[in-house]
């Protein structure tokens, strides 16, 4: 496989440079769009990196940084009691306290969020502005890098200085100083010899304490000090000896809640395992799991808690709120969810209720990804990985439907690939897991994928061939002719007929033509599509144009232009005005109304799978928006009644827990189905259910019993039931039979 290859393709520009008097006519008004039923994007794998500037009790101050605005939010815990007064002289309340430093350093200003109440310390001549937690300020002085100063505002609006005392005998301060989960405290690095230490400063009274030897991962809050491996009652006395922390502790000390030590972002994972959030009690050494996938951003709060982001993919990934419960344990709650960052996407595909994006969300390998949607359009689920890198061939010079992808409404998508060294072409169909692929030579160069569904797809090149793929395996040549207009829907190939107007249906496993259709055209059709009873039919771009029902055996006119036809619809792109039209002919009439306005800077060549979509098992469209977001909007128009297109239901050697039976019933839209398997006396001895892979049925049947024996020998009577997820029409009933060796 080669890597892909496009020709760009001109911007199409609707601005008129004008000269002399400018008249005063109004602008013209933009045409009324639907509005979407949602908007969703490609999402990049990896979560979004989130950062705190300032995280206390009544809420933080975060930004992502790869969004390229540099703006911080604020997010606001619900429920927050403020103090009945906040102010310097009461420490405890600091846990809500904003410190900003002046642009000349002299000053540092104080809000406690919660109450409003402000202040303001003033840096003394002669020393050096360190650290500000709470409503304490940690300073140096200038001419003695060992003294350091606590200094808080005072009532009468002077500030108090309050030496700290007590540092060991030699130590040399680093210079690097740690905030924690405390405002009473804040630790200082320092080292005695070439003996790196970190101790606390209690900021109440300016004294020395607690001192742990190194530096690493620092963590702290008013009843427990971490360095590294080793802790220490925050208020132990000057000398004492640190104990190391016991139990299952497999991260790095990320902060302190409660008699807890939050730990994570090992260096080493065993195979199979996720980053996790563990609580390690300090008090009883035993360890359990507080967040599942959490990993990123996580730090502790003013106020004794943590914030740690954890979810279960980038698509469901929020920032919780840590806190101590009253016996000292730790609880997590979800407060904020984090956006996923979007990927560029480069194609994409509605196909039986599942929306197909084109892209590279891991930064590493591309591939296409699946969202499920509901009957009006709206997302219901995760994107999921469903192929490997897609490897389109280049853009033809003029082809306004490129890059081109054509959905087969069976979970699957076909393509096609250009070999690098010979330019010969072969379709490949993948999308049923990320490492399902098939593929088939055309031994022809320069062609197009022409139209497909299920396990048939049309290739149009220098001769027309259409290629099998059935279930898992490589496709197969199974018709070549001279090439016209031509549609596949099912297991029939239409083309244009002996007679002006007149389409015939040739069936591709009876190979035989099955159906003759006047169509009333006044010519012999370049382009046919179909979908359902319905048949497409063009003259070329200028028109005419026309849809025949087949069920209703009426013609009903269409406007002319490149289109997709839908299920009782027509969806086209008018290149002018970038409108995305829809047309509903479902009634008989024509009827047109404007879908989108699409960016007028063309993203591609444009087209039904670069700029916009549409499912043809079972409606609805959707088209690309700026900043690579994508719009999905409900058809609106009925659909036609559940249907089998063609199965794949031939009895399989065994089956077995290994090789099971895996028949195919490709239906015309999505449904919820069950499968019954009788014996010769009709007493059924299995029920599957299921919903379908977008349209396509797939159930498995490893000939076992509801009990879990082995069905006996013989003939079995299948029976699918199945019902249409969107709810319009009636359910529908197929039967036959399989065997049991």
């Amino acid at each position: 496989m080669h890597r892909s290859r496009r020709i760009a393709t001109a911007v199409l520009s609707g601005a008129l440079a004008l000269s002399g008097t400018v008249l005063a006519t109004p602008a013209a008004a933009a045409p009324a769009a639907d509005t979407p039923v949602a908007v969703t994007q490609l999402s990049k794998t990896r979560p979004t990196e989130i950062q705190y500037v300032w995280a206390g009790a009544s809420g933080f101050q975060y930004w992502y940084p790869n969004s390229g605005s540099g703006a911080t939010s604020w997010l606001d815990h619900p429920g927050v009691t403020p103090p009945d007064q906040a102010g310097p002289e009461d420490l405890a309340t600091g846990v809500d306290v904003t410190n900003s430093r002046s642009a000349g350093g002299a000053t540092v200003s104080q809000r406690h969020r919660s109450v409003g109440t402000t202040a303001t310390v003033t840096i003394p001549a002669g020393q050096t502005y360190k650290a500000a937690v709470g409503w304490s300020v940690l300073t140096v002085e200038n001419a003695d890098p060992t003294a350091l100063h606590v200094l808080r505002a005072a009532p009468d609006g002077t500030t108090a200085d309050l030496p700290v005392t007590g540092l060991p005998a030699g130590a040399e301060l680093t210079g690097t100083v740690v905030t924690g989960g405390s405002v009473r405290r804040l630790a200082v690095v320092y080292k005695v010899d070439t003996t790196v230490s970190t101790g606390l400063v209690d900021l109440a009274d300016g004294t020395f304490g607690a001192s742990v030897p190194g530096s690493d991962n620092v963590q702290f809050n008013d009843r427990w000090f971490v360095v590294g491996n080793k802790f220490l009652k925050a208020d132990a006395a000057p000398g004492t000896t640190a104990t190391k922390i016991v139990g299952s502790y497999f991260g790095r000390p990320l902060a302190v809640v409660g008699e807890q030590v939050l730990t994570g972002l090992a260096d080493f994972l065993p195979a199979g395992d996720t980053p996790k959030l563990q609580a390690v009690s300090l008090t009883t050494g035993t360890t359990r799991t507080l967040l599942d996938n959490s990993y990123g951003s996580i730090a502790p709060t003013l106020d004794g808690g943590a914030l740690a982001t954890a979810g279960p993919s980038s698509t469901d990934w929020h920032v919780h709120r840590v806190t101590a419960t009253a016996d000292g344990d730790a609880s997590a709650s979800p407060v904020l969810t984090v956006p996923a960052g979007y990927a560029p996407v480069d194609g994409l595909m509605l196909s039986g209720g599942e929306l197909l994006m084109h892209g590279n969300p891991t930064l590493s390998i591309a591939g296409v990804y699946a969202m499920p949607l509901d009957a009006a359009g709206k997302p219901t689920g995760p994107q999921v990985r469903r192929s490997t890198d897609v490897n389109v061939s280049p853009c033809l010079a003029g082809d306004a439907a490129c890059p081109q992808y054509e959905a087969l409404g069976d979970g699957r998508f076909a393509y096609l690939s250009t070999s690098p060294d010979s330019d010969q072409e072969s379709v490949n169909v993948a999308g049923l897991s990320p490492n399902s692929y098939a593929y088939a030579a055309m031994d022809d160069s320069a062609g197009r994928v022409g139209a497909g569904s299920g396990r048939y797809v049309l290739y149009n090149g220098n001769t027309q061939k259409v290629a099998d793929f059935a279930r898992g395996a490589n496709g197969e040549i199974v018709l070549s002719r001279s090439r016209t207009a031509a549609a596949i829907w099912g297991q029939r190939l239409w083309t244009p007929g002996a007679t002006q107007g007149s389409v015939v249906a040739y069936d591709l496993k009876a190979k035989r033509t099955v159906a003759t259709v006047e169509t009333g055209a006044p010519c012999t059709p370049n382009e046919i599509q179909a979908v359902n009873a319905w048949l497409y039919w063009s003259c070329g771009a200028s028109g005419p144009a026309g849809v025949y029902d087949r069920a209703a055996g009426r013609a009903i006119t269409v406007p002319a232009g490149q289109a997709r036809l839908a299920d009782g619809f027509l969806i086209r792109e008018n290149r002018t005005t970038h409108e995305l039209l829809l047309t509903d002919f479902h009634t008989g009439t024509a009827t047109t109304r404007t879908v989108a306005v699409l960016p007028a800077a063309d993203q591609d060549g444009g087209g039904n799978t670069g700029r916009w979509t549409v499912d043809r098992f079972g409606g609805n469209i959707a088209y690309r928006k700026e900043r690579g977001q994508i719009a999905l909007v409900t058809a609106g128009v009925p659909t036609s009644p559940l249907a089998q297109m063609e199965a794949q239901t031939d009895p399989q050697p065994g089956p077995t827990v290994a090789e099971p039976w895996r028949p195919v019933w490709q239906l015309n839209k999505p449904s919820t189905w069950t499968l019954t398997l009788s014996n010769a006396s009709g007493t059924v001895v299995r029920t599957l259910t299921g919903t379908s892979t977008a349209a396509a049925v797939r159930p498995s049947w490893d000939a076992t019993t509801t009990s879990g024996a082995r069905a006996p020998r013989g003939a079995y009577t299948w029976k699918l039931t199945a019902e249409p997820r969107d709810g319009q029409g009636p359910g529908l009933t197929l039967s036959g039979t399989t065997t049991v060796d």
